[in-house]
């Protein structure tokens, strides 16, 4: 699992909802996402002074400091979005589809696409939360409602599906790394749209394997479906080069988000594959689809 603890909670504080998703791994640097579905409050604050902006920046470092230090963690990087220009319609839109002061943190692995993680989040705030605001006074999460965030944050619809054609994708991976060994294929993997790895192939690297290969990965940029990129990494100290392909196929969330799966071949640094990512594509999409 990559997403390791959900939080929600009122922008005042209040704590409303925290479920522990997975133990977290010793040893491993995480991220903590902040969400925020507030109401814009940004007028009010681009009228305070200087001196006050001053004032209520000392006083969040100070929180976080004391924060970390009691939670045993240190914060090294603290980033910020970059102001966006000014749009009175923007404000107006934001402010009638969000409700209330709510903010969700989801304590994760570092590696996670930003992006598809906010849609899971967002998926569960329009589906479970935003009815109950005010959270102060609203009905706790029902047993039900914790058991369908805790599907949707762990890809277990995208999981039931591999399960199901599990011995299918055996037989192919098995002959693509017999085809391509030659070539310095080493390993594949299957991921969900966020890039949690769900199984392996191969005898190379196991599923921590993975996960220790995405961890010392670079930066990921925006890949378009049917496309796939090359990114270098590391395993044991042995260079590795990633073939990250995203696909057009996966499973549809309560009918509203899609999430499409992510191949990955695990290679020599020197390999060069040329069109086969995308043969592995359409044979790997004609299972899953």
């Amino acid at each position: 699992m990559t997403i390791y603890e959900l939080s929600i909670i009122s922008t005042t504080g209040f704590p409303y909802f925290n479920s522990i998703i997975n133990p977290i791994p010793e040893g491993v640097r995480l991220f903590l996402r902040f969400f925020d579905f507030s109401k814009d409050k940004l007028t009010i604050q681009d009228q305070l002074e200087m001196s006050s902006r001053f004032d209520l920046t000392a006083g969040l470092i100070s929180a976080l400091f004391e924060f970390a230090r009691n939670i045993n963690k240190k914060i090294e990087i603290l980033e910020f979005k970059p102001k966006e220009q000014k749009d009175s319609n923007k404000v107006n839109q934001k402010s009638s589809e969000y409700q209330g002061d709510v903010l969700i943190t989801a304590q994760t692995e570092t590696f996670l696409l930003h992006k598809s993680v906010r849609e899971k989040i967002k998926l569960i705030y329009t589906n479970y939360i935003n009815s109950k605001i005010p959270l102060d006074s609203a009905d706790p999460v029902y047993e039900n409602e914790e058991k369908k965030i805790i599907e949707i944050l762990t890809d277990s619809k995208a999981r039931q599906k591999i399960s199901k054609n599990r011995n299918e994708l055996k037989r192919l991976t098995h002959d693509f790394l017999d085809e391509m060994k030659d070539y310095g294929l080493w390993g594949i993997c299957i991921t969900s749209f966020d890039l949690s790895p769900i199984v392996t192939y191969g005898k190379k690297y196991s599923l921590e394997g993975a996960y220790d290969i995405l961890r010392h990965i670079g930066y990921i940029p925006e890949i378009t479906p049917l496309d796939w990129i090359y990114r270098q990494s590391f395993f044991s100290d042995e260079s590795i080069q990633v073939c990250i392909i995203k696909s057009d196929t996966g499973t549809t969330i309560e009918n509203i988000l899609f999430e499409p799966y992510f191949y990955l071949l695990f290679t020599d640094p020197q390999s060069y594959f040329g069109e086969f990512p995308g043969k592995l594509t359409s044979a790997f999409n004609k299972v899953l689809g």
